[in-house]
């Protein structure tokens, strides 16, 4: 097939009535019922991945004992297995025919329970010594691709629950306020149940001077977190299941043929707009996650903040939770692009937390880079529809776009945040890390300062120049908006 011919002109729409716009527009409003629960859909997914990105790194080195090179290969292997995941996830939703319950939902609800079970068993401590990295390399694999399979049809789900791109950002809204709930569940919840099982007491009570023992209690401590979190998938999955229904509207017939995957993958990715925003947030998102992983780790080990560890987690969530709603007002009054400066926020503060690591500080530095977070969070998701809105206006492709989007740009993100991580934790075991010292060598405290501030403020400079210089999508007319969702509606409603 080639990919260079002209796009098929759009048929001319009849007019519509006064009557027949306002029931368009009627039809385009979601209650907030429906918006609550398609937001706490994505609370256990981001339990999970809040609990992971703050203490997992700090679990795999001093509580499983695991070398930093076997621990980047485990990050760097489950992140990709999960970005390897997206598009073969794409490729079979694509493929699969519409059921009962509809075509994207039995997807997400039927990951739910095996996520819950590579969750729990990624923190549980194997009783065996020899094969550790074997075993957590497996089932945090197991776990980042299961997450996607979750993923993708969850936020694709978005563009055909409403024509209206302001319902669409609302939901959106709705679905990242209830997902940062679930981030400060996540943390708060992990952190107070393993909070005995690091601090400083562990090196004052330590007989030797340069290793502590592990405590008895502490698998049992990260078992108890674990399965606290598991609990969450069954309970939210259940609330989506009841409040967002698939209505496709079976009456009107298909706009045409729908692209084969690999087929609308190579067209997307040429999307000028598409491109932008991907290579832009490989960049942001790669920074937020290596901000989050070294967190932790430098409030043990660069400086001596350890007891402050929970409280400043708790001060990064609670300001992005908070900040969201406003964020979403900012979208709304002076767009998206300019939205896109307030993720610059944290640069400067950052920088000052590596240079002068005290307490005062880190909790200034806590409170701000969480309202950063927030917009860097909420801004690809409601950029993106926008983008598959102009795409489709551009082409006459048909059903199936929408999944492509959307599992190709989780699948770019979470590969650039593998590659983040894998060679930021590896330059910890050239540092020199060990596991559970009480006192680090210095070559790791200045490698922690360096992950901590450089490298998130060159990424986020990077990504924010790629994305103010890139095109930008066209924003269709409430008309156009609704034939469109018509077309997807009606996509997912063939047989």
């Amino acid at each position: 097939m080639s990919f260079s011919q002209e796009p098929t002109p759009a048929p001319v729409a009849e007019p519509h009535t006064e009557e027949a716009a306002d029931s368009d527009s009627r039809a385009g409003r979601l209650s907030v019922c429906t918006k609550v629960c398609y937001g706490i859909g994505g609370v256990p997914n981001q339990v999970a991945s809040s609990a992971s990105a703050f203490y997992l790194q700090l679990f795999l080195l001093d509580v499983a004992r695991i070398p930093a090179a076997q621990v980047s290969l485990a990050l760097f292997g489950g992140k990709v297995s999960g970005a390897v995941a997206d598009p073969v996830a794409g490729f079979f939703i694509n493929k699969s025919r519409r059921t009962r319950a509809g075509r994207l939902m039995p997807w997400a609800l039927g990951c739910m329970p095996l996520i819950a079970l590579a969750y729990f068993f990624l923190w549980f401590l194997p009783p065996f010594t020899s094969l550790h990295g074997l075993w957590y390399v497996t089932f945090y694999c197991l776990y980042q691709a299961l997450s996607t399979f979750f993923q993708v049809p969850y936020t694709a789900l978005t563009m055909i629950l409403t024509p209206s791109p302001r319902e669409r950002d609302s939901a959106t809204a709705y679905r990242m306020t209830m997902e940062m709930a679930g981030t400060l569940m996540g943390a708060t919840v992990h952190g107070l149940l393993v909070s005995g099982a690091h601090g400083s007491r562990r090196c004052e009570d330590s007989v030797l001077a340069g290793s502590a023992a592990v405590s008895p209690d502490v698998a049992r401590l990260y078992c108890i977190a674990a399965a606290v979190v598991a609990l969450t998938y069954p309970v939210c999955g259940g609330l989506l299941c009841l409040g967002v229904k698939e209505r496709p509207d079976a009456s009107a017939p298909a706009s045409g043929p729908g692209l084969s995957f690999f087929t609308g993958l190579a067209i997307t990715s040429r999307h000028p707009p598409y491109l932008s925003l991907v290579v832009s947030f490989l960049f942001i998102s790669a920074a937020v996650q290596v901000e989050q992983s070294y967190l932790v780790l430098f409030c043990t080990h660069a400086s001596r903040l350890q007891e402050h560890v929970q409280s400043l987690v708790l001060t990064i969530l609670i300001s992005a939770v908070l900040s969201t709603p406003m964020w979403e007002r900012v979208l709304q009054r002076f767009g998206k692009r300019t939205s896109a400066f307030g993720i610059c926020i944290m640069v400067p503060f950052s920088i000052l937390l590596a240079a002068v690591p005290s307490a005062p500080v880190a909790y200034v530095v806590a409170f701000v880079s969480g309202v950063s977070i927030a917009v860097s969070l909420l801004l690809p998701w409601s950029m993106l529809p926008d983008v598959v809105d102009d795409f489709q206006l551009q082409h006459r492709h048909g059903p199936g776009v929408e999944t492509i989007f959307y599992s190709s740009y989780v699948f770019f993100t979470k590969l650039s945040g593998a590659g983040a991580l894998g060679i930021s934790t590896l330059s910890l075991e050239f540092a020199g890390y060990k596991a559970r010292a009480c006192q680090q060598a210095e070559e790791v405290v200045v490698t922690l300062k360096v992950l901590i501030g450089a490298v998130p403020t060159c990424m986020i400079l990077i990504g924010l120049c790629i994305l103010m210089v890139g095109p930008t999508p066209k924003t269709p007319s409430q008309d156009t908006s609704s034939q469109l969702s018509l077309r997807r509606r009606t996509s997912y409603s063939l047989a």
